[in-house]
């Protein structure tokens, strides 16, 4: 549900230029375009009840446009390839204790409040962000527009076109995750609208990851409809504030069942549902593990 974005940064720089590299070759840069790739997405939005002007104001935008190299990814990503190992280091928590430190008054007041453990969030914020320090730089509406735009065959087929990872896809597969993820995404865009006018925030200025995934807790839209929450109580939700971050991470642990004292296997179904990555799950825990037993020294 989530989306992971432990592959997305490193604590090394050189790491983190290595795995751009092999993003690179993902397609082929200006080989296809992809001409007026929104018609059918836009009369398809109004068709479901968005406002005309407002959905054709937006795709007049030039920042909003068909985004394949994103696109791509989401077509070669492996969890098997994610570097987990990155944030149980000593370099790794040791920024995680110091951002408890600094935001310590925060954290207590939103664990009193959902009675969900401070370590628990910091680790999810680490593993999804960095702290809130890399928030992606992708525009959300592109990202969901572009991959539901997929259902439109011509779109399709000249992404396909545009795709170099044949060798790793053959079009049969394509098609199927593209049927898949076409549908996603478009229940995805249709809650960011929502959200957007809810929160009242302009949907073309946010930036979040190449699954576009959103804010410090990298929620997707109908997450955030759901479980979004406003930790400091100042009548709206910014999942970029961290309080805010933090509010939603505990209100969606507690949705599912997080309370004090609950067993190990009850805690990894938790963390689960909000990555469904065994990997992702593994990490979290120990990371909270290593917090906890930081507290218990001191």
């Amino acid at each position: 549900m989530l989306i992971p974005y432990a592959f997305k940064w490193t604590w090394k720089k050189t790491a983190a230029a290595v795995f751009f590299c092999l993003l690179l070759p993902a397609f082929s840069p200006g080989a296809v375009a992809i001409e007026d790739p929104f018609t059918a997405l836009q009369q398809r939005l109004i068709a479901d009840g968005f406002d005309a002007r407002h959905i054709e104001s937006l795709y007049r935008s030039p920042d909003v446009a068909f985004e394949t190299r994103g696109v791509s990814l989401y077509f070669i990503h492996r969890e098997a390839r994610l570097n987990y190992g990155q944030f149980t280091t000593d370099e790794a928590i040791g920024r995680a204790r110091a951002y408890m430190q600094q935001r310590q008054e925060e954290l207590l007041q939103i664990e009193k409040a959902y009675a969900v453990e401070k370590e628990v969030i910091t680790a999810i914020m680490l593993v999804e962000t960095g702290l809130g320090t890399i928030l992606g730089k992708r525009s959300v509406l592109s990202t969901y527009s572009s991959l539901a735009s997929l259902q439109d065959p011509e779109v399709r087929r000249r992404f396909w076109l545009a795709f170099d990872r044949k060798d790793e896809l053959t079009r049969e597969a394509f098609d199927k995750k593209a049927d898949r993820k076409a549908a996603w995404a478009y229940r995805q865009l249709k809650a960011f609208l929502q959200f957007a006018d809810r929160e009242k925030f302009d949907p073309i200025r946010i930036r979040g990851s190449y699954a576009g995934a959103l804010g410090i807790a990298q929620f997707i839209p109908t997450t955030a409809m759901a479980y979004a929450e406003d930790g400091d109580g100042d009548g709206r939700i910014n999942l970029f504030e961290h309080i805010d971050a933090m509010a939603s991470i505990a209100g969606f642990l507690k949705a599912y069942g997080w309370r004090p004292g609950i067993d190990l296997e009850k805690k990894k179904a938790i963390i689960h549902r909000y990555n469904h990555s065994s990997y992702y799950v593994n990490t979290i825990l120990e990371i909270t593990s290593l917090l906890q037993r930081d507290v218990g020294k001191g």
